[in-house]
């Protein structure tokens, strides 16, 4: 796959290059250094074996790595900046000495952002959309890194209390095009924003699809889209599948996204679901 591996503070290619590849979706590989995240919490604490996970996925055929240090499944309680930097930033830094690949830091604090940068960070994971921290834009500028916008009803504690929308797709798309606007009026370049639709944060299950089935309303933004619902509980809650067996649904999910035109995928399983958008895309093509 050609994808251009310099720094993106001295490499413009780098810069254009973060949210964009031709043919497949960029494949973000996820990397929770978490004690409670909902599929793998726990599994990396050891900083060794987060390294180790970052690097096979790279491996495996990832373009960019989603390091993050707080959960944010339903119901999970906030993390300090103390902590998440603590449980990351060593690994960032490895990662960022044993491979090329691009690193995304996944929180909402400007501090932890910008330590993350400083380690070799190139993108930020804001799942709120930059509303939880008034800095975060400003270490976002000034650094001149990539940043994804993500639409969330709420807080992860809470997000999923009855959510309602009157029209979802509406809903979201207004939001995130304001999101874009803020953004990029503050000066972040505008191509090195990506949006994402939120799927699960604060969604149910027909929500969930809705959004899926109409990602077309997001391209209409004019920005990369970007999908997570890898192993999600709607996957479980359409097909009786515990989260240990939610791999052939992502799977599905992650096809019908490619097929409609989303941009990056945000993954546990790379390998599978690079193999799996190989096969669906030459399946498709004309």
């Amino acid at each position: 796959m050609d994808f251009v591996l310099k720094n993106a503070k001295t490499d413009s290619k780098r810069e254009l290059s973060l949210f964009k590849k031709i043919g497949l979706p960029l494949i973000m590989g996820i990397v929770n250094i978490t004690p409670d995240s909902f599929y793998d919490g726990g599994k990396y604490l050891d900083q060794e074996k987060a390294v180790a996970l970052g690097i096979q996925l790279a491996i495996d055929g990832a373009d960019m790595l989603d390091v993050g240090g707080q959960s944010t499944r339903p119901g999970s309680e906030s993390v300090g900046p103390e902590e998440q930097m603590d449980r990351i930033c060593p690994v960032i830094e490895k990662l960022r000495a044993e491979t090329d690949i691009i690193i995304s830091v996944d929180t909402t604090s400007s501090r932890v952002a910008g330590e993350a940068i400083s380690l070799g960070a190139e993108i930020v994971n804001d799942i709120s959309a930059l509303r939880f921290d008034p800095e975060m834009i400003g270490t976002v500028v000034r650094n001149k890194v990539g940043l994804i916008l993500m639409h969330m009803k709420g807080t992860p504690k809470d997000m999923q209390s009855h959510p309602h929308y009157s029209d979802i797709v509406k809903e979201i798309s207004g939001f995130l095009s304001e999101r874009v606007d803020v953004a990029q009026q503050a000066g972040v370049n505008p191509l090195m924003i990506a949006i994402d639709p939120g799927i699960g944060f604060g969604k149910t299950v027909e929500g969930n699809l809705q959004l899926l089935k109409e990602i077309g309303a997001f391209k209409k933004l004019h920005k990369p889209v970007l999908i997570g619902a890898s192993r999600k509980s709607f996957i479980g809650d359409l097909t009786g599948a515990d989260v240990n067996d939610r791999l052939p649904g992502s799977l599905a999910v992650a096809c019908f996204s490619a097929l409609n035109g989303v941009d990056i995928l945000r993954v546990h399983d790379v390998k599978e679901t690079l193999a799996a958008l190989k096969m669906i895309t030459a399946l498709n093509r004309r």
